[in-house]
């Protein structure tokens, strides 16, 4: 069951120009699963709340973190002006965005924009305790400059030869390996020609989601069972 505590901001990570990444003291005891979210309000005026994934992995001891596109909404101009030492009020876990839930020894994560949180959370922890799950994602932003935790896939691509991350871009990157335009049938079977054999984890902008869904179902012929998605709000 999710608990809710007043956490102490250790940290805050600018991710990319309009990227944020918050880590709190983690309360002893209190365990979460990867790919999971949480409820953050901040004390401000007035009060603003919003459900965000976790973007740290359990194996990260010490600290629980979320990240934040921020933009003109109060949520997102309260967040802003928060600093360390602060403490916003945090009730979690919640969700059933995890491989425990949905297990699979091949996986293909979906994911647009900073809907790549709760991925991040997932390979993370299949990475530091090496499952040997197979794991492919396809990454959609407009730009280079809005992709985020790109060292962080490029470093356990290092050590972990079963992840392979593919980038999609709406304009080209000099020196930057990926394909320009939007997410499609064809570039899922580029990237991932075994397709058929994985079970997809779908994160990102709502209207990205049902669309990606539509086209695994009904142009990839994936199941319905094999596509799990994230009611995310965090937007």
């Amino acid at each position: 069951m999710p608990s809710e505590y007043d956490l102490k901001i250790k940290e805050i990570i600018t991710r990319t120009y309009n990227t944020k990444s918050v880590r709190l003291e983690a309360p002893a005891g209190v365990s979460y699963r990867a790919g999971q979210f949480m409820c953050v309000t901040l004390k401000s005026e007035p009060a603003c709340k919003r459900y965000l994934s976790l973007s740290s992995s359990p194996t990260e001891r010490g600290y629980i973190e979320f990240t934040k596109k921020i933009t003109q909404s109060d949520f997102s101009c309260a967040l802003d002006k928060i600093k360390p030492g602060d403490t916003p009020k945090v009730q979690y876990p919640f969700g059933k965005f995890t491989l425990e839930d949905n297990p699979a020894e091949k996986i293909a994560f979906i994911s647009g924009g900073i809907g790549i949180t709760p991925i991040r959370s997932i390979a993370k922890f299949v990475v530091d305790n090496r499952l040997g799950t197979d794991m492919a994602l396809i990454y959609s932003n407009r730009s280079i400059k809005e992709v985020v935790f790109k060292e962080d896939f490029d470093a356990m691509q290092k050590v972990y030869p079963k992840l392979k991350v593919a980038h999609v871009l709406c304009e080209a990157a000099p020196d930057f390996k990926c394909t320009v335009g939007l997410i499609n049938a064809q570039i899922i079977r580029n990237e991932i020609p075994d397709y058929e054999a994985r079970k997809f984890f779908l994160c990102g902008p709502p209207p990205m989601v049902e669309a990606m869904k539509k086209m695994l179902i009904d142009e990839l012929g994936i199941a319905q069972d094999k596509v799990i998605t994230e009611n995310f709000v965090g937007y």
